[in-house]
């Protein structure tokens, strides 16, 4: 499965990739449990022998410890269970940290979104890092707008240096990202409040959103890749699943009726995970018991190992 390089005369394999997967069963961050679930339900379905059999180097870094969402008041903060939240995100940069030190490209598989906070907290450590936020929402909330107090649903605020200290400065840099370094591809517009679009415009974000990534794919993909390897040396890309539409395809936690179908999200991921600085992929919220019949993460684990291996869609 080795793709022949030609130097002078002679021909040499081409390295293979090397992938390493990390398992983050949680979903304290989000609106409620099964997110948990997800990183047992991508083995039981055979990611680790598929991504072999694609011709990739991996090597499986574990799981950490489950955080199962539990009902909890709002704190002074306005957000839930931030202390949990704060935990999981430092042992996630630890564990993506040690991933890349070794030598591999983390695959992160989530549990909620809040994981991509540590993951680029981890890479951070030793690279400038970009991030492609592949995402049905920007995340873009804050407590003081949030009816929920959930962390989940503002992600990028914290990324962008806003929000809860105790998150917006657990990385090695504060913000963790500049304005510039980051794309927002696939996220339904009617989702985000008078706030979020504020905030969307004031600082310029690379925002695509779904409608106009339905009419050209792969090259609303290669825009908002071309922007963030423009300003960051690597990338960094999270995939949340409620990016593709509930309707057809409802493995995702919190549904949305205005995403891509799974064709146009594949399209797109292919493309994310083959630039040139891809430093990883984080996957985030599916919720295996959306799937009873056992046939959506199937289909979204051909997806993603396809487009780990460079295979053309």
């Amino acid at each position: 499965m080795t793709t022949p390089v030609l130097t002078g005369t002679h021909a040499r394999p081409e390295p293979a990739r090397r992938i390493g997967v990390l398992g983050v069963p949680t979903s304290a961050g989000s609106h409620n449990p099964g997110q948990d679930k997800a990183p047992g339900a991508w083995r039981s379905a055979g990611l680790l022998s598929r991504l072999e059999a694609s011709g990739i180097d991996v090597r499986d870094f574990g799981d950490l410890p489950v955080r199962r969402h539990r009902p909890s008041r709002r704190s002074a903060d306005g957000v839930r269970d931030l202390e949990r939240v704060v935990d999981v995100v430092r042992q996630v940069s630890d564990a993506v940290h040690d991933v890349h030190e070794a030598g591999f490209t983390p695959l992160v598989l989530g549990g909620d979104c809040t994981i991509t906070l540590g993951a680029l907290a981890g890479l951070a450590r030793t690279r400038n890092v970009g991030l492609v936020y592949f995402d049905g929402d920007a995340d873009l909330n804050r407590a003081d707008h949030s009816n929920s107090g959930v962390l989940d649903t503002m992600g990028m605020t914290h990324l962008l240096g806003g929000g809860v200290p105790e998150l917006s400065t657990s990385g090695p840099r504060h913000p963790l990202l500049q304005d510039d370094q980051v794309a927002l591809v696939g996220f339904d517009p009617a989702e985000l409040d008078t706030a979020q679009w504020a905030t969307l415009a004031a600082r310029h974000l690379h925002a695509t959103p779904a409608p106009a990534v339905r009419r050209d794919p792969a090259g609303a993909a290669d825009a908002a890749l071309r922007h963030v390897e423009t300003n960051a040396d690597a990338v960094l890309v999270h995939f949340d699943v409620d990016v593709i539409d509930s309707g057809a395809f409802p493995l995702a936690n919190f549904p949305h009726f205005a995403g891509l179908d799974l064709d146009e999200a594949a399209t797109c991921l292919s493309r994310f995970c083959n630039g040139q600085a891809f430093a990883g992929l984080v996957v985030t919220e599916v919720n295996p018991d959306h799937d009873p019949d056992g046939d959506l993460l199937p289909a979204l684990l051909d997806v993603t190992c396809s487009a780990l291996a460079g295979l053309p869609r």
